[in-house]
């Protein structure tokens, strides 16, 4: 039997079904007995449920990475979120409903909502919410919530939908890949499947009903097909396929130690982005050249209070020493917006995006960022270290954090401590007005580091988090790529270099581009690092600078797409 679905992650495995079961959740309408009490044990799931979700994200973060981490991040909130809250209660109070049924129907509106959206990128927003509802009905209910890290057996896990928090916890050791009846290729368990390199295919109808665990099964996530309980021939036929994609994943291994550089010899560097020292072997591993972003918050946010000076000292020695001299971009706290501390009372903002964070904050905060420059000075000798501070929309930002770091710098030297000569000085560009000022920042800071993440979201004023404006997520967007034209050409006009530590450094779409306009340095996911590295030698400089400029010219990301994707059909 096959049956063709969505593509979600590449690969071809074959291994027999395991076939996951929904547990009901069987939620009736009838009264409580006690408002009070019912309040009090929903508020109570709440609090299992946030410590399950910050459980898994810590395993999220040390297992696969940092970003991945900041989805659960974003179910705490949605978790917590007080109108959800207070309409609950509200439903309890005016209703006389359980806990159980009146959260039901406020999550049940919420998917709805979600699912009759018309983009695909905000129907599957659904899942989250599921995820979150799920499992705070479960907690009500008092039922077992499954465990897919417990799978000690080869399988292929077959299922109605997986969850964010259901493939975090896959252990790829065991489970070779998985299918599913919903999602799409934009779903968060699609893009962690990517991620951990486990083949998935999506969006198979009624697949559940339609095989039994132990049927053996094919899956092609090349193809996005499932085969059920296949004769020898086929059978031996996705053997030597399945071989054949092993045997080109083991080539990329070949590029571990190879330079990053086109057909015409013109180099970049290519480094990974990190959320803390445990990241760092799977970096190593895929051939990273440096880390272009540690991002030190999750430093904080793993801590019940501030991380002491010697216990950051300590992080950041780690990783300086470990990369053995390779560069190390280190960025300083960056808090605020969806990223706050549970022992820290941020500001309450309407737009907390556009308020005291990141930079802003330290600078509000003294002895928060002077605590954090000194471990980093400290370290500082220890390895290539390279400060960045985010968020800085002005040259007077810049000039204070600075004079701040020189000022720490002197108070270290006068205590006796030794600290690094060679420490280069940058700032990330996320922030147009940094953009377009790019030519005279230029003339200050020793590198820029393009956050394409803000960058995007700032340009077209559309919030990252809010799935209702992510048709406005252009990465391609000619807007867009003539702001980042901007700065690459300023930096190089004061030999500075300039890096890409967003999402859009590792897009196959956005890397020709980014050649073509001379970006020095593209940092990633670890797990992109050989790929991109592979298309990138595959390039020529000559062709992509040209192509760049065209793209420049074009009406739309539609267009600019269009323009790489014929050039990249006439390379290969």
């Amino acid at each position: 039997m096959k049956i063709q679905g969505i593509k979600a992650s590449d690969g071809i495995v074959i291994a027999p079904a395991y076939k996951l079961s929904g547990q009901g959740l069987n939620i009736e309408d009838k009264p409580c007995k006690n408002v009070d009490e019912e309040i009090c044990r929903f508020y109570q799931a709440i609090d299992n449920c946030e410590r399950d979700l910050d459980k898994i994200s810590r395993h999220t973060r040390e297992t696969i990475d940092a970003d991945h981490a900041e989805i659960f991040e974003a179910h705490i909130q949605i978790l917590k979120d007080p109108m959800i809250l207070e309409s609950v209660c509200k439903k309890i109070k005016d209703n006389f409903y359980t806990a159980e049924y009146a959260y039901a129907l406020v999550s049940q509106e919420m998917i709805k909502m979600f699912q009759e959206m018309d983009n695909d990128y905000m129907k599957e927003r659904a899942s989250d919410i599921k995820d979150i509802s799920n499992r705070l009905l479960s907690y009500l209910l008092n039922i077992e919530i499954k465990n897919l890290s417990d799978i000690h057996e080869e399988v292929i896990v077959v299922s109605e939908d997986l969850t964010p928090s259901d493939t975090a916890q896959l252990n790829k050791k065991f489970v070779k890949g998985f299918i599913t009846e919903m999602g799409g290729p934009t779903s968060h368990s699609a893009i962690m499947a990517r991620t951990l390199e486990i083949p998935a295919v999506v969006g198979l109808k009624s697949i559940t009903e339609s095989l039994n665990t132990g049927d053996l099964i094919i899956l092609d996530g090349n193809e996005g097909l499932v085969i059920v309980n296949p004769s020898k021939a086929v059978l031996d036929q996705y053997r030597i396929l399945a071989q054949a994609y092993v045997d080109k994943k083991n080539k990329l291994k070949n590029l571990v130690d190879q330079a990053s550089e086109t057909i015409d010899k013109h180099r970049v560097e290519l480094g990974a982005n990190i959320g803390s020292p445990n990241d760092l072997e799977k970096a190593l591993k895929k051939g990273s050249e440096g880390i272009g972003l540690y991002r030190t918050e999750f430093l904080y946010m793993d801590n019940q209070a501030f991380p002491t000076e010697d216990e950051q000292f300590q992080a950041y020695k780690e990783v300086l020493e470990k990369m053995q001299g390779k560069p190390v971009v280190i960025r300083t706290l960056d808090i605020g917006g969806d990223k706050e501390l549970s022992y820290f009372d941020t500001p309450d903002e309407l737009n907390p995006f556009l308020g005291q964070r990141a930079i802003r904050l330290c600078l509000e905060n003294m002895d928060i960022f002077k605590t954090q420059l000194r471990a980093l000075l400290r370290a500082s000798i220890y390895g290539n270290l390279k400060i960045m501070f985010p968020m800085i929309a002005t040259l007077d930002e810049f000039r204070q954090a600075k004079d701040i770091l020189l000022e720490t710098e002197v108070e270290l030297r006068g205590e006796g401590i030794e600290v690094s000569k060679s420490i280069q000085v940058g700032i990330m560009v996320e922030i147009p007005s940094t953009a377009i000022l790019a030519d005279q920042f230029a003339k200050e800071v020793d590198f820029f580091s393009i956050g394409t993440n803000d960058l995007i979201q700032y340009t077209f004023a559309a919030d990252r988090m809010n799935e209702s404006v992510s048709y406005l997520y252009q990465p391609y967007n000619p807007s867009l790529l003539r702001l980042i034209k901007m700065v690459i050409d300023a930096g190089h006009k004061e030999n500075k270099w300039v890096g890409m530590c967003g999402e859009m450094a590792g897009d196959p779409i956005a890397v020709p581009i980014l050649i073509g306009l001379g970006l020095d340095e593209f940092s990633m996911s670890a797990s992109s690092i050989l790929a991109t590295r592979h298309l990138i030698r595959r390039l020529s400089y000559d062709k992509m600078k040209k192509m760049a400029l065209e793209t420049l010219n074009q009406p739309s990301q539609v267009e600019v797409r269009a323009v790489v994707e014929s050039y990249i059909k006439e390379e290969f």
